[in-house]
């Protein structure tokens, strides 16, 4: 892959990034990274290891997982503020990244526990089912 379309990829994964809550598709992300939505599709799969979609959806349940420990919001309106429309999908969707509902984990205890910021977001990262057993638990 050319350096100029890891850039411009770059550029689309930073839009993501900025405006998780934003109505974002993927013809939209591909005019911001200058490229038809077929290549565009493939590229970002190819450069970062997952659909535009699925990173995008990750994206969103790191969110929301950071406004549910809060605890102040309900889960429909945290599934409103990250961007999603749907509670029902939200709600799929979490349980199947996080491994348990999101009224179950905004019900959770989610004191600090002294772990430094850089490994906690390891380890709270949302994971897909497949991907548990390849990333472990280690650095790696």
């Amino acid at each position: 892959m050319e350096l100029e379309d890891l850039r411009r990829l770059r550029r689309a994964r930073d839009v993501m990034d900025r405006d998780y809550a934003e109505p974002l598709d993927v013809p939209a992300l591909a005019r911001v990274a200058l490229m038809s939505p077929g290549h565009f599709s493939r590229s970002f799969r190819s450069a970062f290891g997952e659909t535009p979609y699925s990173y995008l959806m990750t994206r969103r349940i790191e969110r929301a997982k950071a406004l549910l420990r809060r605890g102040d919001l309900s889960v429909t309106e945290v599934c409103f503020a990250v961007g999603c429309t749907s509670l029902g999908s939200f709600s799929s969707r979490f349980t199947e990244l996080v491994g348990e509902s999101p009224s179950a984990y905004r019900a959770r205890d989610h004191r600090d526990q002294g772990i430094p910021a850089c490994i906690a977001k390891i380890y709270t990262r949302p994971v897909r089912n497949g991907e548990a057993g390849v990333r472990g638990r280690g650095l790696a």
